[in-house]
């Protein structure tokens, strides 16, 4: 039973998720960090609030962090488009460059010297002009 389960951890799938979930969560701390310390005050010093973070709503005494959605929101695109040029374009290059394209098959025919027609490859006389191959 164990060896079934080292076999199972172990096995190439399991591995790459893990590392790929590991600095995916890495990845989107950076990020996260990015647009919160960076972009947002960048942002906000045009539009002249300080930080998204402030930016929020009340309603009878509830309050809505629109800020940190926004945030939230920035950070999410620039995750999703740090992957797609970073990781995705990348990848599909390597793919089609590595996908061979299958040999053409064999002919099964060929034309014939006289008169062009197309005839069977093991043919002995054209069928079309009757010429001995």
């Amino acid at each position: 039973m164990a060896g079934g389960l080292k076999e199972f951890l172990l096995r190439g799938n399991v591995v790459d998720l893990a590392v790929g979930v590991v600095v995916g969560a890495a990845f989107g701390a950076v990020v996260t960090e990015f647009t919160k310390d960076l972009l947002t005050p960048m942002i906000a010093a045009l539009v002249g609030k300080p930080d998204f973070s402030a930016i929020q709503l009340e309603i009878n005494g509830s309050k809505f962090l629109v800020g940190n959605f926004l945030n939230a929101i920035i950070a999410f695109l620039l995750v999703a488009t740090a992957v797609y040029y970073f990781v995705v374009l990348p990848v599909n290059g390597l793919m089609a460059r590595a996908k061979k394209e299958p040999p053409p098959p064999d002919p099964t025919t060929k034309k014939c010297p006289q008169c062009l027609s197309e005839i069977p490859i093991g043919a002995k006389r054209c069928a079309f002009c009757t010429s001995q191959l």
